[in-house]
């Protein structure tokens, strides 16, 4: 049998999305699972689905108790004041994930790391423009690799390779962020929404929960 397969679309802009990547991670739940990270543009799939943004009535407010629920149970650092200018346009900082992930996929996972860890943990949204988030890739990449990337996400081919992959995600199901694309060990496949069906995207996967406390919520 193979192992366990997820493809996980997500974007900085989304607090669920920061949670979720920290879960998949983190938690021995999915030690054994083959993880592809792919980033998308979430402002993409609401338009290509016409799911409106949180600015409607009663939305925004449901994302920031629900940010701080499921960042507390699962012990991940949150800003408790919701940060300034969310929902912001991350669709350059994408560009450049989106180049990573083609260029240095091995380096994807540390770069998103410390650019969630600044949107959603320190508050600052800050992050999403180049002169600020250039300091994540150079840390990470060589710096010839650093600045070719860098120079490449303001191209309008580069964006292409942002909008395969959100195009990806919505013609997988995808109407918001986090979406998992699960494969298990037979080979059968389903698609989960959400950081709260985690627990779902689990027991599809036939994976023992037990190995983490903080999933009895999610049972």
């Amino acid at each position: 049998m193979s192992a366990p397969q997820i493809t996980f679309y997500f974007d900085i802009n989304s607090p669920f999305s920061y949670i979720a990547f920290h879960i998949l991670k983190s938690s021995p739940v999915f030690s054994k699972c083959e993880i592809q990270y792919v980033p998308v543009s979430i402002r993409d799939i609401f338009q290509l689905c016409q799911n409106p943004p949180p600015a409607i009535n009663n939305k925004l407010p449901w994302i920031d108790r629900e940010r701080l629920y499921w960042a507390r149970r699962f012990g991940i650092p949150m800003s408790q004041p919701i940060p300034n200018g969310f929902p912001a346009s991350t669709v350059h900082l994408q560009t450049a994930l989106a180049l990573v992930a083609r260029n240095s996929p091995e380096k994807l996972v540390p770069i998103t790391e410390k650019l969630y860890h600044t949107f959603w943990a320190k508050g600052d949204t800050s992050i999403i423009h180049p002169e600020m988030f250039s300091s994540a890739f150079e840390s990470e990449l060589d710096g010839d690799v650093a600045k070719k990337i860098l120079r490449e996400s303001s191209d309008p081919e580069a964006k292409v390779i942002l909008d395969e992959n959100t195009r990806r995600a919505f013609a997988s199901g995808a109407f918001g962020l986090p979406w998992f694309d699960c494969t298990n060990a037979e080979g059968d496949t389903e698609g989960h929404w959400g950081v709260d069906h985690l627990g779902c995207v689990a027991n599809f996967l036939r994976l023992d929960t037990n190995v983490d406390p903080s999933f009895k919520v999610l049972l």
